[in-house]
This record gives structure tokens, C-alpha cells and sequence, in this order.
């Protein structure tokens, strides 16, 4: 356990944003799989509206510095690229 006062306060804002960014991180991972989820079904309704939402979702985690923008850019490519491979 920290002993100084500074470390006691980053311990505590280090949980925060601990909680914080694994909540992010999980929406995201939700988010690819309800997508996923819908190009592997037969009627593919709603995927452009979704995927859109997923792209936000992405770029508001790299603006918050959750992830790195070579990481969402990454995801955002495949699921586009699977996306447009589903439509065809």
C-alpha cells in the first residue's frame, strides 16, 4: 500500500479510470459482436446504421485515450471490409 499522500490520490484516480476504460472497452467488444452477429444472419437489416454506431463508438474510445488509433482504425477496416463482403 502507497504511503505517501500523491500515491494514496493516483491509486484512487487509477481505479476510476481503471473502471472507467473497461467499460468503454466492453461496449466496444459488444457492440462488434451485435454486429457480427447480424452479418451472419440471413436478413442483414439495420447493418449500415450499426456499423456507423460502432465507428463512433470506436473513435470516441481513441479520443478518450482508451485505445489507440491505429488499434480502432484496425477494426473499423475489417468490419467495413466484412460488412461490404456480406452485402455482395
Amino acid at each position: 500500500m502507497a504511503h505517501h499522500k500523491s500515491a494514496i490520490k493516483r491509486l484512487k484516480t487509477n481505479e476510476k479510470s481503471r473502471v472507467k476504460n473497461r467499460a468503454v472497452k466492453s461496449r466496444c467488444r459488444t457492440l462488434e459482436k451485435k454486429f457480427r452477429a447480424v452479418l451472419a444472419a440471413p436478413a442483414k437489416e439495420g447493418s449500415p446504421e450499426m456499423l456507423r454506431g460502432l465507428q463512433k463508438t470506436l473513435d470516441q474510445a481513441v479520443s478518450r485515450g482508451v485505445m489507440k488509433p491505429q488499434t480502432a482504425s484496425r477494426k473499423i477496416s475489417r468490419l467495413m471490409k466484412a460488412h461490404n463482403q456480406a452485402q455482395s
